[in-house]
Formats: structure tokens, sequence, C-alpha cells
């Protein structure tokens, strides 16, 4: 088992590419925290819940608040000593122009997608050293790279991505990689979200060379990668996730 041992957080873990990465966590037998401000009504990993004998945990946690933030990582030293892996998966969506984007929108985006990793990681950081040998995932987007009609989406993703090789820059010495994944069109509730009418899906289609949107599997199938310690000398990098689709 590829985890196996290891102490997993993931935010944002009850749906999408969270639920798929907290499923294959668990079975690379890692002991899996799933962070998440939904509602079991929302919840995807209702039946693992029931069936992964206890490497599962369900908490609450709102990545916007330092408070719930802190309450979840003392909940998680306190029964094992040590974060091994945190994976900053909570994120929201808008498709929205710079013309509809009211201030507030523009707030609430940058505080779930940007801010939320940046107090996850701040807070984590002596849970994360105590490990020796920590990977920080955080799930920027292709919208990061090369910017968004959805102009707040973009800058709150392209941030991340930059936080993400300062983090690496800074704590490589205390055993910490950090690394960011850029999904693309992605088969999920928010990847259908960001490509909402059929003919615009049908062009988006046309521009991803493998023809098709990606799955929340293969996706969790890469951060497993750069969570287990294959990926030891992986830090600071961007792994694009896009059948191509940046690649034209």
């Amino acid at each position: 088992m590829r985890l196996k041992g290891k102490v997993a957080l993931v935010t944002g873990g009850n749906k999408g590419i969270g639920a798929a990465v907290v499923r294959r966590f668990a079975s690379e037998g890692a002991k899996v925290w799933s962070g998440d401000i939904l509602t079991d009504k929302t919840n995807e990993l209702s039946d693992n819940l029931a069936n992964d004998k206890g490497n599962i945990i369900h908490e609450t946690l709102d990545v916007t608040s330092l408070t719930s933030w802190q309450i979840l990582i003392n909940k998680i030293v306190d029964e094992t000593g040590k974060i091994d892996i945190l994976i900053n998966n909570a994120g929201i969506y808008e498709r929205r122009s710079i013309e509809e984007t009211t201030e507030e929108q523009f707030d609430k985006m940058l505080a779930v997608n940007t801010k939320g990793p940046f107090i996850g990681i701040k807070l984590a950081l002596d849970a994360l050293k105590a490990s020796g040998n920590a990977s920080i995932v955080n799930l920027s987007s292709t919208a990061g790279l090369r910017g968004s009609f959805a102009v707040h989406y973009g800058a709150s993703k392209g941030a991340l991505r930059l936080m993400t090789k300062s983090i690496a820059s800074k704590y490589a010495k205390d055993g910490i990689r950090c690394n960011s994944v850029h999904p693309g069109p992605i088969d999920t509730e928010m990847g259908h979200t960001a490509v909402p009418p059929d003919q615009l899906r049908d062009r988006l289609y046309e521009r991803i060379p493998m023809g098709r949107f990606g799955t929340a599997e293969e996706v969790a199938n890469v951060i497993l990668f750069l969570a287990s310690d294959e990926s030891s000398f992986v830090t600071g990098s961007e792994v694009v996730v896009d059948g191509g689709a940046t690649s034209k």
C-alpha cells in the first residue's frame, strides 16, 4: 500500500475530486480526515463511511475560518501526533465576467480558494514538520496558468500556484514538499458549472486533444503520486491534468 501508516487531511472531501482523493487514499492505507462544510445530505462518501473500517473520518471544516481549521488540526494531532499529507482541495467557482462580479463575490472567491489554503498550511506547519516527510498538494486549475473568463476565479487559483512555490522553497529543509495540481475540464458538478451550455461544452471538447472531460479519479491518481513517497524529489512543481488542453 502506497500510503500505509500515513495521516492525511483532505479539504472539500465530500464531493467531486475531493471525494475521489479520500477514497483513493483510504484504499492505499492512509487514515484520512475529510474536512468539509457540506452536510451529510451532499456527502458522496456516505457509503464509504459505513464500510471503510475507520480509515475515513468526516469532520466539519470551514476553510475560511482560522478557528475551524485550528479545531480540526488539534483533533488530528491529539490522536496521531502528526499530519503527513495536506490536500487543499476545497474550492468554489462562479462563471461571471469582471463586469458582473461584485467586490463581495471577489472577496469570497479568494477567501475560499486562496486564504483557505494559506490558513491551513500556516496552522498545520508544526504537525507537518513532525512527520519528517510531509506532502502538501494544492488544487489550483488551468485557470491559474493562463487566466479565465471568471477573473476572480483565475486570480484565486493563480495566487495559489505561486503560494505553492513559496512554501516549497521555504520548507524543503523541514521535510515538507509542496506541489500544485491544475485540472482542466473534469466531469464533476463544479466542472460542468464552469462549462454550462451544451453548445459551449461541444466547443470545449474540440479544444481538448483527448476529446473528453477528465474524471475525478484521474485527478486523484495524480494527487496520490504527489502525496506518496514515490514523488520524494518533487517539490514546487505544477502538474497539469487537462487532456492536453493547455498544449494548444
